[in-house]
């Protein structure tokens, strides 16, 4: 579903990443994991095509999508919940969910879509006119992954979804996207929590200083000693 082939991103003379290469398969769950600065989230932006002037290919259902600005890459089904939830703090919850059906693509599902989102998170129906910035964490989140759904992607990358909250929401919000995935959405899963990521996912990738060192099914990864060792403390 998507191939990523050779991907550089530098800020200015710093290169961030160096020559990654990966492949997404449909209806998989793929892990991202890595320590904090190893690109992880970096990765994710120029996929999405919030980075200028990427160097390497990357396709999306064999559409070269390389260089493509982030309204296009959108549009074209390829969805991001972004690393800190990033919602309109201003704007109600209702107006949130607006936003994400914006889309071409979403428009003429976008009853149909909020439907779902709300049946999906009963608690975001009963806070539709609050502000988004008064919400907890963990339903900021919730908000952040419906707003996603409302733009109809065929795949979301998760950035970090765990960041900041308590235990038994993260495992809410990790269900959630296994959930997700049963229903046949491709997720892409960049967290630090790495046993929870590599137990959830069919196939997990490494990246240390900007490089792939490990991939290999989600099982493998957390057998390897190197990665125990480097990640779990084991």
């Amino acid at each position: 579903m998507l191939q990523v082939e050779d991907l550089d991103v530098f800020y200015g003379d710093v290169q961030a990443l160096d020559g990654v290469s990966l492949n997404i398969e449909q209806g998989a769950i793929v892990a991202i994991v890595g320590a904090n600065g190893a690109g992880k989230t970096t990765l994710i932006r120029a996929l999405a095509g919030m980075l200028p002037r990427p160097r390497g290919r990357v396709r999306f259902r064999g559409q070269d999508i390389s260089g493509w600005p982030s309204h296009r890459v959108c549009d074209l089904g390829l969805g991001q919940v972004a690393e800190g939830r990033q919602v309109f703090p201003t704007l109600s919850v209702a107006e949130n969910l607006d936003i994400g059906a914006m889309l071409p693509r979403a428009r003429a599902a976008r009853g149909r879509n909020r439907d779902r989102v709300l049946a999906m998170f009963p608690v975001l129906a009963e806070r539709a006119r609050q502000a988004a910035g008064t919400l907890s964490g963990g339903e900021q989140q919730m908000l952040a992954i419906a707003r996603c759904l409302m733009g109809a992607p065929e795949m979301i990358m998760f950035d970090e979804p765990s960041l900041g909250l308590a235990p038994n929401i993260v495992r809410n919000v990790l269900a959630t996207i296994a959930e997700l995935n049963r229903e046949g959405l491709t997720c892409v899963l960049v967290e630090q929590n790495v046993a929870l990521s590599l137990k959830l996912a069919s196939r997990a990738y490494v990246l240390e200083n900007g490089r792939v060192t490990l991939s290999g099914s989600g099982a493998e990864l957390l057998s390897d000693d190197r990665v125990r060792s480097a990640y779990l403390g084991l």
